[in-house]
């Protein structure tokens, strides 16, 4: 279903960080971007094995990456894969040394996919602490340039070190979503009353004031030609539906064409004593779920070679919406009609 377009898919995602005109940079206009993380904290990492850190050119270049400056963006990665590898393990060693949940799933690069293990064997402390480093100097420009790409789409999204390390490396504001279309409203002069302000209690479930949706299982091929388990949203609420999808989240539009983005706040979690799965949610900056958009009503055990799937990749496509999804053609149609979202998810185990 999904064609073999990696390296499509990883060119459109790094152009969608990238929206800044070439004019500034051909005119020499000098410009910042802000906020400008401070990345001290990277020294204290081990996948430079302990050389020099340019934690400066590497603040400055995830601060382009964050306010999407094409420009600036491609003239410091390509300073920081010629002159600075140690600086680039480090980057990319805090995504996937760092974080046990981030692994190179299916849609990253066959660069990263390999090179992780390295980063969390030196993170453990298990063999050679050098290894990672090494592995990345001695890449070629094309290697090293697949490995900073796939890192950097966690950090255009925010800090991905763990707790302890949080507060050596500041956040940064998380992706935004469409703005609120209340906004109008209130710009317009008019009252808007949200539940926040009715003040219902612990006691009222907000879920069901919400439009909901619910899940087919399918699976699909990842770029690499892998499987990948789906999930295919339908409304189960009158309000829900593709305008509903489009004010809550920031997926993006897809044609069933290469793979969409990835959001690892975007969750799907799964319950493993009675493999089943319970919920699609969103994780808000403050680590709680702020967008519920299906719950599982009754606990389903889910099909033997469905479960060993998610549990391999660890990552599922989510679609949708589609009013009727087993209906032959159905999810073609949402895709041809630019009626169909999609993100990729982590998986969520408890």
């Amino acid at each position: 279903m999904v064609k073999k377009h990696g390296k499509k898919s990883r060119a459109k995602r790094k152009a969608q960080r990238a929206g800044a005109s070439h004019a500034s940079a051909a005119a020499g206009t000098l410009h910042t971007h802000e906020p400008l993380p401070d990345m001290t904290g990277l020294g204290e990492l081990p996948y430079a094995a302990g050389k020099e850190l340019d934690t400066d050119l590497a603040a400055r270049l995830v601060a382009a990456c964050r306010t999407a400056c094409k420009p600036c963006q491609t003239s410091l990665a390509q300073k920081l894969r010629t002159e600075h590898r140690p600086t680039l393990a480090a980057l990319a060693g805090a995504v996937y040394g760092e974080l046990a949940g981030i692994r190179p799933g299916a849609f990253a690069s066959s660069t990263s996919r390999s090179w992780a293990p390295l980063a969390r064997a030196a993170n453990a402390g298990e063999g050679d602490r050098g290894a990672a480093l090494a592995a990345v100097e001695a890449m070629d420009d094309e290697a090293a340039s697949d490995l900073l790409e796939d890192a950097l789409d966690h950090w255009a999204m925010g800090t991905p070190l763990p707790a302890d390390l949080v507060d050596k490396l500041a956040t940064a504001p998380p992706r935004q979503r469409p703005a609120d279309p209340m906004d109008t409203f209130r710009a317009a002069g008019i009252k808007v009353v949200t539940l926040d302000d009715l003040d219902l209690g612990d006691d009222v479930d907000t879920y069901y004031l919400a439009p909901n949706y619910g899940v087919l299982l399918m699976k699909t091929d990842a770029p690499d030609g892998q499987p990948m388990p789906m999930l295919v949203l339908y409304p189960e609420t009158d309000d829900a539906g593709i305008e509903d999808l489009e004010a809550r989240t920031d997926w993006e539009h897809w044609g069933l064409h290469g793979m969409p983005d990835m959001d690892p706040r975007w969750r799907v979690r799964a319950r493993i004593s009675d493999r089943s799965l319970q919920g699609l949610v969103h994780i808000g900056p403050d680590g709680n779920d702020d967008i519920e958009l299906w719950r599982a009503a009754e606990t389903v055990t889910l099909p033997q070679h469905w479960w060993d799937l998610l549990d391999r990749v660890q990552h599922v496509l989510v679609a949708g919406p589609v009013k009727e999804p087993e209906a032959p053609g159905a999810l073609a149609a949402a895709g041809d009609a630019g009626e169909l979202l999609a993100v990729v998810a982590r998986v969520s185990f408890h």
